[in-house]
């Protein structure tokens, strides 16, 4: 083999491995989001209006024995978690509803508003 086809190969060979790591990274959200033991949620909790997305993560934070934190955070960061995956396919719209959602959480927990 000569010099030029080995190095080739293995520059070949990395495209494919940095490819399938890509790919690994990409779903490690869905993952999360489908596995995570922080919280049990509810289908489709964030396609609904925001009073009901903060009521359905306020009682899944509540009856969760698996969180480390309190109920208010674990609520609150898994909110900012879906925000943050969803990013640019989220429309102005629904990003407004969700951040809306930020405060109906806070007035659930009885908390000051920011």
């Amino acid at each position: 083999m000569r010099k030029n086809q080995k190095h080739a190969s293995k520059r070949h060979s990395n495209k494919r491995q940095n490819s399938s790591s890509r790919q690994s990274k990409a779903r490690w959200s869905a993952e999360v989001t489908e596995s995570s033991d922080a919280l049990d949620l509810e289908n489709h909790v964030f396609a609904r209006k925001p009073a009901e997305i903060a009521q359905s993560l306020k009682r899944s934070a509540e009856h969760s024995r698996k969180r480390k934190s309190s109920p208010f955070q674990s609520a609150m960061s898994m909110l900012t978690f879906y925000i943050n995956r969803a990013g640019k396919n989220l429309g102005a719209k629904r990003r407004r509803a969700l951040d809306r959602t930020k405060s109906e959480l806070r007035k659930a927990f009885g908390r000051p508003a920011k």
